[in-house]
């Protein structure tokens, strides 16, 4: 398992857009884990033992998703931001190759491709983690965001995994669904 220094969750649910009140509440529960950087600072060119964290980190955030979002998963999201000393494919590495399946697995499938993000920063920057439809990449009402940042991380020498799970669209979305025209 990664050293981990910092687990937060986050759970928002959202009632209201533009003054009217939506259908149902929209939840959005959201796992940031800051970890240390093993290659922070150097250049390695295998990066398999990060490959091998994503998963991991998975598995551990997604039952309590899953408990915070109490109902259905409908919506899925990754990203990471890497502290100074590191560099994005640090971020790439947890997040492409493996880091979906024990999430898909904790919601009962997912055919769509996570949404992701990685960029480099310190502690207090801000990710836009993404979120798309599990099942429909083409479901527009979908296509949402949630901001999210930890005040003390990611140090240089530390990456903010960022995980998250929604069991609705946007609010009020009107822009249609399916694939593009």
């Amino acid at each position: 398992m990664p050293d981990i220094r910092k687990l937060v969750y986050l759970r928002e649910e959202s009632f209201a857009e533009a003054g009217r009140a939506a259908p149902r509440p929209i939840i959005r529960a959201v796992a940031l884990i800051l970890i240390g950087n093993p290659y922070a600072g150097r250049y390695q060119a295998d990066l398999s033992p990060l490959v091998e964290i994503g998963p991991k980190l998975s598995a551990q955030v997604a039952p309590e998703l899953v408990k915070l979002l109490g109902g259905p998963a409908v919506s899925y999201g990754k990203g990471a931001i890497v502290g100074a000393a590191g560099e994005l494919e640090h971020a790439a590495a947890i997040l492409h190759p493996a880091l979906g399946r024990p999430l898909r697995e904790a919601i009962g499938g997912g055919a769509a491709i996570i949404p992701s993000s990685a960029k480099m920063g310190g502690p207090g920057s801000a990710l836009d983690l993404p979120l798309g439809h599990k099942d429909d990449v083409w479901s527009r009402g979908h296509f949402d965001a949630i901001t999210v940042s930890l005040g003390d991380g990611p140090r240089p020498d530390e990456i903010l995994v960022v995980i998250g799970l929604a069991d609705g669209g946007r609010l009020l979305h009107r822009i249609g669904e399916g694939a593009p025209r």
